[in-house]
């Protein structure tokens, strides 16, 4: 699976398919502009609510569970690309963070 660095996403978002697959405590604390949140625990359930796009960009918390997500999608054919060190990393590189819904 592909990864990209948060300043990589930021650089292209907005415009990009960013799904966040934190749960719903996570997200209370804000997301990534134009985030798409669907948690994982519910993800098998909504998966008709990603986006079309031609790719998925998947964040979580640190990375691992949306590589989790991205692995099964990409048994799907989907084209997924993993963020790296997730929310964790795009808060400390000082990027900008939304309340849920925004």
């Amino acid at each position: 699976m592909q990864e990209i660095t948060v300043t990589e996403l930021a650089a292209l978002n907005p415009g990009v398919a960013l799904i966040d697959v934190r749960e719903p405590e996570e997200h209370a604390g804000g997301v990534a502009p134009e985030a798409t949140l669907l948690p994982m625990s519910t993800f098998m359930e909504r998966e008709g609510e990603l986006p079309e796009a031609e790719t998925l960009y998947l964040i979580c918390a640190g990375g691992v569970r949306s590589a989790r997500v991205g692995a099964y999608l990409e048994q799907k054919g989907l084209n997924v690309v993993n963020v790296e060190g997730g929310m964790n990393a795009w808060a400390q590189a000082g990027l900008p963070i939304v309340a849920p819904g925004s």
